[in-house]
């Protein structure tokens, strides 16, 4: 794959003062609207499809107004922790084309969103889900269990996160790797999140160790990270690489921090990658946008995120937005460039500020890699 030069630009994803971060940012603003105001403002929106007819505003009313309720009651149930009158808006905007359509097609079409709103926003952020790869490779004479983590985003300890705990435990990896960004934007600073992330950290053990990198600057912030991180059974690996004694062969694991500038990172990762002598290597570096990069360094394998595969996807058509310089191209999966292999996990949590906490047909996933030669099981 053709590594692109972006040194031309003057804003990167992760990063702050970016044009989504800004957009996200002056969108949460309408949480501090007065709810009257909020409610005249999506009243009026009502009336734009009634053909002026109160009874058909009314309804569409209705519909915004059971989107508000159930989006409130997001924190309440401890499901999610987001502004609601932004993502209100949102759905607001959405629904108001399909109100122009004949009384019977609309109506059906509204109920259908709210059935959507209900899936989207309460069931799929919390149906967590177990992926399993394998890689093949000579360089081990046995098989390493490794355990992919990423963009946990943590407000409050969810059912999501217990559950993320009681799979660790089960699973029993031989090594677990973070690819950053541990809290989300919303709750960068707040000690309640923070207290609350480490106690989730301090559960995840293996035998290898537990091995992190940080993630967006924008997010794990350079004077909160290393105070979070402080005295958790885990090894941060801010811009080296260490080398594993393993019963199936030594390993190496590369930690880049991410300035989400590939022609920033890539002459670190160049020194890095030169010292590994061979062994099977692992790149943990947060954004997917280092792999062109990497795939001619002799890197084995890059487990990344930031993308969270876009939260939302629609049939035929993929993820509609993922933060990555190279637009849709790097989404979350698995790629495959010559012998080097690139895995972009969908994450845990989800964007924070004025974004939804909503994914749909994109669940949140971690991943259990079976790394060894190609005869062993």
């Amino acid at each position: 794959m053709e590594i692109r030069d972006f040194q031309h630009l003057k804003h990167f994803p992760g990063t702050e003062g970016n044009p989504f971060d800004r957009v996200l940012r002056r969108l949460n603003e309408l949480q501090e609207l007065p709810w009257p105001l909020f409610s005249l403002i999506i009243l009026i929106l009502a009336w734009v499809p009634s053909y002026l007819q109160p009874w058909r505003a009314a309804g569409l009313f209705a519909f915004f107004l059971l989107d508000w309720a159930m989006l409130a009651a997001l924190p309440r149930a401890g499901v999610s922790f987001g502004p609601p009158r932004p993502v209100v808006l949102y759905l607001a905007l959405l629904r108001l084309p399909f109100a122009f359509l004949p009384i019977p097609y609309a109506l059906a079409l509204q109920i259908i969103g709210t059935l959507l709103v209900i899936y989207a926003f309460w069931i799929e952020p919390h149906r967590l889900t177990l992926t399993r790869q394998r890689l093949t490779t000579p360089k081990l004479n046995g098989t390493l269990r490794v355990l992919h983590l990423g963009d946990l985003h943590l407000e409050r300890i969810t059912r999501r996160e217990r559950l993320l705990n009681r799979w660790i435990a089960d699973l029993k990896p031989d090594l677990i790797l973070f690819s950053g960004d541990i809290l989300n934007l919303s709750y960068v600073e707040d000690p309640t999140a923070i207290r609350q992330a480490r106690e989730v950290i301090a559960e995840w053990k293996a035998p290898l160790g537990t091995f992190f990198v940080s993630g967006s600057e924008a997010v794990d912030l350079a004077h909160v990270f290393p105070g979070l991180v402080e005295g958790l059974p885990l090894t941060w690996l801010d811009n080296r690489s260490v080398t594993l004694q393993t019963h199936a062969g030594e390993l190496d694991i590369i930690g880049l921090t991410c300035s989400h500038r590939p022609f920033r990172d890539a002459p670190v990762l160049e020194e890095l990658a030169a010292r590994s002598n061979g062994h099977l290597n692992i790149l943990l570096y947060h954004s997917p946008d280092l792999a062109p990069n990497a795939s001619r360094l002799g890197i084995d394998l890059q487990l990344s995120g930031h993308t969270h595969g876009g939260q939302v996807r629609l049939p035929f058509i993929g993820p509609l937005f993922t933060a990555s310089l190279y637009g849709r191209v790097f989404a979350s999966g698995r790629y495959q460039i010559g012998d080097f292999t690139l895995y972009i996990t969908r994450g845990i949590g989800m964007e924070g500020k004025a974004a939804p906490r909503v994914r749909f047909l994109c669940p949140p996933e971690i991943i259990l890699w079976e790394i060894g030669p190609a005869d062993v099981k």
